[in-house]
């Protein structure tokens, strides 16, 4: 026989075990304590006793009709969870139940208040605590249709293969993120970051469990302030892998919204990391006019001005895909951008410099008033600063393309040559890395805009690297040589350094074969072009191939093949009726 006291009105009360359940709640409660009934049992026998008890209570009848809907809904679902292999080894299946077990408890206790017209603890207070219970039981049945759909009641014990345990922990988390306290959340946030950060893979495998969805609606709910920096942490870091970009693409202007407000009130760590977010969403023209109407550069450029070094860099990085658009430069010239991206170039770091130029690279394209303001604000000076402070030449790809958009501007250009400008650009020709070749190819030829400016590219040695990309491995290579050459060689003087590299003439017949496609045929036809008129070259080009390919290059009318063509004279007449036959 046990004696145990009643939470209702303290009197002991005797049964055995054997005997049927109590009607009352508030003794069910002090029976299945006393039997350790097993949690799933418990908790069915406390909602059919509080759906048996519900129709005797007195006061708020239609809150207690509701809330008895809901312990149907409720029994349903713990007994779905019977289905599942791992319910009972899941911790947080063990957690959600404690949590219905204790919900129920307290239900218990609030009904057996209301089973009389006369409340003990006032109508006010025990309202409160039915709504609460209701709102309780709300929240549980939504924490069970979640950790069903999750997947983790699927999963046993984790063996197998580390992509199967990475798996299996990230659908744990992301459940724990969606269910149970504000504490338990956190926890789970702390967890996934330290998933995220191990490699590129376990943010692949994290996305493809659902992380992106999970994290965007807790951005949008949660109100703690760390909360919310851990979450915008973890978008940052699914952002720097290409599967999480495109899911994190999917999310639209909400997430756009979120961060965006981050910019604008977070704290530099939270800031620095919507930077590294929005990095790689501003590449569409959606998303990068969505910032721009939304005060976004403003936010971007407060903190190129007054940030931390590193954000600095960041955010320098998302105005620089902002100022790709057209429809946006509008906006950066409202925001007077031009005097805070030359700021950061002057004194950044080498990081943020770079994207600094590479941000104003994209502002003056194709527009000679900017390029002059850039120039009158010293940005000549900030770009030569640069260029002979960076150590690893792979940086200055993007310092020789600002450099090639400059010299487009005539009076821009002479300043160039005269600030020594051309000799950097030698070096650049001449190095390992292929894209930066390129860029100096480019350049060289928008600075060849006179006599005397080639003549000095001719004298400083740009020919013959320009001759040796003609042989390149890259089509954009050829190109760009071939361009620059065209150019150059327009100074008599540069033609005579063209002919005594026995690559020149070859390298350029090659490049004349329809075959090779995107490059424009009339540059190397204009190389040619310009030195036919040495028998020696003429040979060489016979030789080479040049007049069958030629022949091609007339019946596809490219500007200047058929005036080569004629100008090699009756020998390759000769040679291309041969091959006709």
């Amino acid at each position: 026989m046990l004696n145990a006291p009643s939470p209702a009105n303290n009197i002991p009360v005797s049964f055995s075990p054997p005997s049927p359940l109590p009607s009352s709640p508030s003794l069910f409660f002090v029976y299945s304590a006393a039997m350790k009934i097993p949690e799933t049992e418990h908790i069915n026998q406390l909602i059919s006793s509080l759906s048996d008890e519900i129709p005797h209570i007195q006061t708020f009848k239609g809150k207690w009709a509701v809330i008895r809907g809901k312990l149907g809904d409720l029994r349903t679902q713990v007994a779905d969870f019977g289905d599942f292999p791992g319910f009972k080894s899941n911790p947080l299946s063990m957690e959600l139940m404690q949590s219905i077990s204790q919900t129920l408890q307290d239900a218990v206790l609030v009904a057996s208040r209301c089973r009389e017209s006369e409340l003990s603890q006032g109508k006010l207070k025990t309202q409160s605590d039915i709504d609460s219970i209701s709102a309780k039981l709300d929240r549980l049945i939504k924490d069970g249709e979640i950790l069903i759909g999750s997947g983790v009641l699927q999963d046993g014990v984790l063996v197998g293969s580390k992509r199967e345990v990475v798996r299996a922990e990230a659908r744990n988390l992301i459940t724990r993120l969606q269910i149970g306290s504000s504490e338990s959340k956190n926890s789970a946030m702390d967890s996934l970051l330290g998933l995220l950060s191990e490699d590129d893979k376990n943010v692949m495998i994290s996305v493809a469990q659902g992380v992106v969805p999970v994290l965007v609606r807790l951005l949008d709910s949660s109100s703690s302030v760390e909360m919310k920096e851990k979450t915008v942490a973890a978008i940052s870091r699914v952002s720097m892998v290409d599967s999480g970009r495109n899911v994190l693409a999917a999310e639209g202007l909400l997430l756009l919204n979120h961060l965006l407000r981050v910019l604008e009130s977070g704290s530099g760590f939270a800031r620095e990391k919507a930077c590294v977010a929005l990095q790689s969403l501003s590449f569409s023209k959606e998303n990068a006019r969505a910032i721009g109407c939304r005060g976004g550069i403003s936010s971007l450029l407060e903190i190129c001005d007054a940030g931390t070094p590193s954000s600095q860099a960041v955010a320098a990085g998302v105005l620089r895909n902002l100022a790709g658009f057209q429809e946006i430069k509008e906006n950066f010239i409202e925001e007077n951008a031009i005097s805070v991206i030359l700021r950061l170039l002057a004194s950044g770091t080498a990081f943020a410099q770079e994207n600094a130029i590479g941000c104003l690279c994209n502002l003056v394209s194709e527009d000679e008033n900017l390029k002059l303001l850039v120039a009158r604000e010293g940005g000549i000076q900030c770009l030569k600063n640069f260029w002979d402070s960076v150590g690893a030449v792979g940086s200055l790809e993007i310092a020789a393309e600002f450099l090639r958009h400059l010299a487009l501007c005539p009076s821009i250009a002479e300043v160039l040559v005269s600030d020594g400008f051309i000799g950097r650009l030698m070096v650049l020709l001449n190095c390992g890395v292929v894209g930066v070749r390129i860029a100096a190819a480019k350049a060289v030829d928008a600075l060849g805009f006179s006599t005397k400016s080639r003549k000095e590219m001719g004298e400083c040695g740009c020919i013959p690297p320009l001759v040796g990309m003609l042989d390149g491995k890259s089509i954009e290579e050829k190109a760009a040589a071939a361009k620059a050459l065209s150019n150059l060689m327009l100074y008599v003087g540069n033609r005579k350094i063209f002919r005594k590299d026995e690559r020149g003439i070859v390298g350029a017949v090659q490049l004349l074969d329809p075959l090779i496609h995107n490059l424009e045929k009339k540059y190397p036809v204009s190389v040619l072009t310009l030195v036919v008129n040495s028998k020696t070259c003429r040979k060489q080009m016979v030789a080479a191939g040049a007049c069958v390919y030629l022949q091609k290059l007339v019946e596809m009318d490219i500007e200047g093949a058929k005036k080569l063509w004629e100008s090699l004279g009756p020998k390759a007449n000769k040679l291309i009726m041969l091959y006709s036959l």
